[in-house]
């Protein structure tokens, strides 16, 4: 084995040279840490001897002898391979914690709620804190159902565009309503086929307590859809293809479908 002082004295010129990466810069660290604690007491095992001269070169003649004659210096690395290795190591530590936590708060969610396991939230245009400000919507993320109701893809129902009713293209009461009420659904795609989109959620018409069941607007969320800043029910009003529809807070007027006579 070098002497302590010696190893030391490399170990600080490996240091200063730079060109390490950040494991092999803690190694030394440690190592030099090592040898100043313990002196000439100091063992290392045959990985650390190999590791050790990897970092700040190959031993003086005649100085270190492998302790196993089947033991083999290892061939050197990429450092750049090496950093990678570490930093993967660290982001699997991170991401198993983070796991663990989830994990942890489902379990307690489950058994301090009585079964109910509370998965946390998720962003939603539904949430109550959204009602009332317009929200940016993409094309992507809803689908149009007929003439005055889109469906959120994260929805299992949909959602009423209020302030005007088209007719119905699904089920309509006679030809003539399924004809435009068609046209209407064309059109609202249309019109958001390529459109800067917003959508603003509005609390929908209904008793208090039964908004988002069954009893209130068959269990439908309401809001307002805005195609480059227009309102898309104002603009199907005015192209024929639907009529104004003005509810109170808690209730509506009767439907109005005028498309039948």
């Amino acid at each position: 084995m070098e002497p302590e002082d010696d190893l030391k004295s490399r170990i600080e010129a490996a240091l200063v040279r730079g060109h390490l990466s950040q494991w092999q810069r803690q190694f030394l660290l440690d190592m030099r840490d090592r040898l100043v604690k313990y002196g000439p007491r100091t063992r290392l095992s045959a990985k650390q001897w190999a590791k050790l001269y990897e970092a700040i070169g190959p031993a003086h003649p005649g100085t270190y002898k492998p302790p196993s004659p089947r033991w083999r210096p290892r061939r050197w690395r990429n450092p750049l391979v090496r950093e990678v290795r570490y930093l993967a190591g660290r982001f699997v530590r991170t991401f198993g914690i983070a796991l663990a936590l989830v994990v942890g708060s489902l379990i307690y969610s489950f058994v301090v709620k009585g079964g109910q396991i509370t998965w946390p939230s998720m962003p939603s245009f539904a949430r109550s804190d959204a009602a009332g400000y317009r929200v940016p919507l993409a094309r992507t993320q809803f689908t149009v159902t007929d003439g005055d109701t889109i469906r959120l893809n994260s929805s299992a129902k949909g959602t009423r565009l209020v302030g005007f009713n088209a007719p119905e293209s699904i089920e309509p009461r006679c030809d003539s309503e399924g004809n435009l009420g068609r046209r209407a659904k064309a059109r609202l795609k249309e019109l958001v086929a390529a459109a800067k989109l917003e959508l603003k959620m509005v609390p929908c018409s209904c008793p208090a307590g039964t908004e988002g069941t069954d009893r209130c607007n068959y269990g439908r969320s309401c809001g307002s859809l805005f195609a480059d800043g227009q309102d898309v029910g104002d603009i199907l009003v005015s192209e024929g293809l639907a009529v104004p529809f003005a509810c109170g807070s808690t209730s509506c007027p009767p439907t109005p479908r005028p498309w039948c006579g």
